[in-house]
């Protein structure tokens, strides 16, 4: 497998992201800025789908057996991340959301604001452009750390 669709892939998961797939593509010996650029693909794709259907999947799995216990653990994280987002902002969800995804701490990711932004019923394309300015300070951010050699981990 090539290790630009591994960071591709990383990217994509949950809680890891970009912000995770950035400092192993470093560790991998890939050039940092063609790194940024497949991350960022990696870490966007997943959200329109995110704020169109999680919610509703998450709410639908959330009382069956096996899966009921997860589902509810993202829908309260969703809820939690919502609440914070609009204690914070008030009207400014956008600049709150575009800080939540940007901030690289664990669980503030493109995943969790898009599912809060959802869960606010913000508009889908505030939401998208939000988040991709949220997920590119993000990617900044991991860049600088990663070049610096910390670790965030």
């Amino acid at each position: 497998m090539s290790d630009y669709l591994k960071i591709f892939l990383i990217s994509m998961v949950p809680l890891i992201e970009l912000r995770g797939a950035i400092p192993v593509s470093q560790f991998l010996g890939l050039p940092i800025l063609k790194s940024y650029a497949v991350c960022i693909l990696g870490n966007m794709i997943p959200v329109p789908f995110i704020y169109l259907f999680a919610r509703k999947v998450l709410e639908w799995g959330a009382d069956k057996p096996v899966i009921g216990r997860f589902f509810t653990f993202c829908l309260k994280k969703g809820e939690k991340g919502g609440r914070k987002l609009t204690e914070k902002a008030g009207r400014g969800t956008f600049a709150a959301l575009l800080l939540f995804v940007g901030i690289p701490l664990p669980g503030t990711g493109a995943w969790t604001g898009t599912l809060a932004a959802s869960i606010l019923d913000m508009e889908f394309h505030s939401t998208v452009i939000s988040v991709m300015l949220g997920v590119l300070l993000a990617g900044v951010i991991m860049m600088t750390a990663s070049a610096l050699g910390f670790s965030l981990f």
